[in-house]
């Protein structure tokens, strides 16, 4: 069921069935109302009676029609009986109304049992007892309430047309409330039909409502749908991101196998062979980055350990000259004198080992000499800074925004090869291991890596 239509069945039900229970409660209300004011009345005109009886000693056909002539008015029509204390008649009015039950409430009236009610058919039945100038006195009345009784009949038809009014006009209210209630959960609905992952111009959802619940679930949503399109713009480019990130240590083997081809003799090529063994293995630690990537992708934790990152940078320096002998990285110390903590990170040395990868790949790439200088910061306490710097054409400042973006190829990248990945793996690795990397062009020459860890 639509949660309009249950809006719309639940609160009109509700509402229906509490507005039906409050009109039948003012109802049998005024109803019970009706009848200990009409009795009251019947016991008033008792006492009445008795008083006239105590008054006349002599009772006479007379006194009767004295009496019910000056109370004919009172009730539409009504018997009543008076006894004395041996419950002797001494008085009954001339109406020809019978009181069937007389001698049973006679009989059980009593100095105890001074009131008795209770009803035939439509008409109200009490049986009192009473003191008068120290005469004991039982009485018995039954009388037509046609008033009370017209006024509950106007009442009934009051409630009932109040009860069909609140009926319609709840059903109404129902109707646009639920409407408007719905409405925000409708067009989240639209604009559900109209995301697809994957797609970089994914856009954040807006709504127009006062509700803190909806605002709070569109926030929500919207960082739920955004965590969720980067996860999936990752594993929808998994292909190219191997293809990207396998491309220079494959190069690399294929580059020393071709050297190794030129040597004629065993003993040149054993120790060659072993060498192209030990880069296999680095080529097999890469795809072990990736599948690191996919298991955090899915929820699971990376293994940590202290790297120091100098080391670090000189080994990847040292695997890079293999296939690129003519340039040079220079490495550099601020300030000159460090402590050997002040370089050591807790962090996965494969996914790190494959981010600095990506930089320096890309530092030789971009540049426009054969040189560019890494750079320890630790001046900063409980920090440390590793800036790539190359000479080269820089990204435009409209387009930094966009470069850590799948596929963003800047200016800069005409006629050179590549898919726009690696900086985005390279972000994912550095935030996977708790650090942040930054892009600047000090001067228009000069493209400046940033990459900062915590210490603490």
């Amino acid at each position: 069921m639509k949660i309009r239509d249950k809006i719309i069945l639940y609160f009109t039900t509700t509402v229906i069935c509490l507005s039906a229970f409050s009109l039948t409660f003012v109802y049998f209300l005024f109803a019970e109302y009706r009848e200990e004011q009409f009795q009251q009345q019947q016991k008033d005109k008792i006492n009445y009676t008795i008083k006239q009886l105590s008054k006349y000693k002599e009772m006479s056909e007379n006194l009767a029609h004295i009496m019910d002539e000056q109370s004919i008015h009172d009730f539409f029509d009504e018997k009543m009986m008076v006894f004395d204390d041996d419950k002797n008649l001494i008085f009954s009015s001339i109406d020809d109304l019978e009181i069937k039950q007389y001698k049973t409430l006679l009989a059980e009236s009593s100095s105890q049992r001074k009131w008795i009610e209770t009803t035939e058919d439509k008409y109200d039945l009490i049986a009192v007892y009473l003191q008068y100038k120290g005469k004991k006195y039982y009485a018995i009345s039954k009388a037509y309430d046609a008033f009370g009784y017209s006024k509950i009949d106007f009442l009934r038809s009051v409630l009932i047309g109040i009860f069909l009014f609140i009926s319609v006009i709840i059903t109404l209210v129902s109707l646009y409330l639920s409407n408007k209630i719905s409405k925000p959960l409708r067009l989240l609905s639209e604009k559900l039909r109209q995301f697809d992952l994957g797609d970089d111009t994914i856009t954040q959802l807006e709504f127009e409502t006062s509700s803190f619940e909806l605002n709070l679930l569109t926030n929500r949503f919207n960082e739920l749908i955004t965590r969720s399109n980067e996860n999936f713009i990752f594993q929808k480019h998994t292909t190219h991101h191997i293809s990207h990130q396998l491309k220079t240590p494959i190069s690399i083997l294929v580059s020393e196998l071709e050297r190794i081809k030129n040597h004629t003799t065993i003993e040149a090529i054993q120790p060659q062979i072993e060498s192209q063994i030990i880069k296999a293995k680095s080529l097999g630690n890469i795809i072990s980055v990736l599948l690191q990537i996919s298991k955090v992708e899915s929820g699971k934790k990376i293994k940590k350990q202290r790297i120091r990152i100098d080391e670090l940078l000189f080994d990847i320096i040292e695997e890079l000259r293999i296939i690129y002998p003519k340039f040079n990285f220079e490495v550099n110390y601020h300030p000159s004198t460090v402590e050997e903590e002040q370089l050591i990170i807790q962090a996965n040395e494969m996914l790190i080992r494959q981010a600095f990868m990506n930089l320096m790949v890309n530092c030789i790439t971009y540049n426009d000499g054969n040189t560019a200088e890494i750079k320890l910061d630790s001046a900063t306490v409980n920090q440390l800074q590793i800036s790539f710097s190359n000479s080269g054409k820089t990204i435009a400042v409209a387009e930094e925004k966009y470069l850590f973006k799948h596929f963003f190829r800047g200016e800069n990248s005409r006629s050179k090869s590549g898919f726009g990945l690696g900086l985005v793996l390279t972000k994912k690795i550095i935030a996977l291991n708790a650090g942040s990397i930054t892009y600047h062009a000090p001067t228009p020459e000069l493209n400046v890596f940033e990459v900062q860890f915590s210490l603490s």
